[in-house]
């Protein structure tokens, strides 16, 4: 029993060293996961998520499954979906002009206790204290394009789409109130606060434009 014990080994290591090729993902792609959302893997790279449809020719990106492969970036060359599957490629998305920002209300009450680019926190966003439970409220009408806990560093999370230039997260909740697919007023309840960095109560509020994160201060009014 032992001598073939030796023997598997050796065969198993033998493999190993003769090259087989292994599969190695592409830096510039994203296997779909279950639950994710185009919004939600546009968020988690920074990218717009009209472009992310756009390289891979999704149409309005809502046709993703597990097991598809996500192109992050323009492609360079072919124009073939980064998508694993064998549907009919839907037409590209036409170039979205620059949208206006909504008009924006305060998501909760409280003093930002860690600015734009701070820590702790992931830097995206600000931190605003206030206590166990408090309500959460949009900061502007939109659409609720995600709700849930997979994108690691954010808690329970909502993402807001506004119009196809601005979104805007809500982050570290105690409890959702909303649903994916959804359409908010502004000012409406959407959460409860819930524990932030250092075990405090605080909300991750965060704003960005084509993808990209920006000061929330910039847009909030004066209080």
């Amino acid at each position: 029993m032992y001598a073939r014990g030796i023997v598997i080994v050796c065969v198993l290591l033998a493999f190993s060293a003769c090259g087989i090729p292994r599969y190695v993902p592409d830096p510039d792609t994203h296997i779909v996961r279950r639950g994710e959302t185009l919004f939600s893997i546009a968020w988690r790279y920074g990218k717009d998520p009209a472009d992310v449809a756009r390289w891979n020719q999704l149409g309005d990106g809502s046709l993703i499954h597990p097991g598809d492969v996500i192109r992050l970036s323009p492609s360079s060359g072919s124009t073939r979906p980064a998508s694993s599957s064998n549907r009919p490629a839907p037409k590209p998305l036409p170039k979205v002009p620059t949208q206006p920002p909504p008009p924006w209300t305060w998501p909760t009450s409280g003093k930002i206790s860690v600015e734009f680019g701070g820590k702790p926190g992931t830097g995206t966003g600000v931190l605003i204290n206030g206590k166990a439970g408090q309500a959460i409220a949009a900061a502007a009408s939109g659409r609720v394009v995600y709700a849930g806990s997979g994108l690691i560093g954010y808690g329970q999370l909502i993402i807001l789409k506004h119009n196809d230039t601005y979104l805007s997260a809500y982050g570290y909740n105690a409890s959702l109130l909303v649903k994916e697919g959804e359409t908010i007023r502004k000012g409406q309840r959407i959460a409860t606060m819930g524990e932030g960095p250092e075990r405090k109560a605080r909300l991750h509020f965060e704003i960005r434009r084509n993808g990209k994160p920006v000061n929330p201060r910039q847009y909030l009014p004066a209080r």
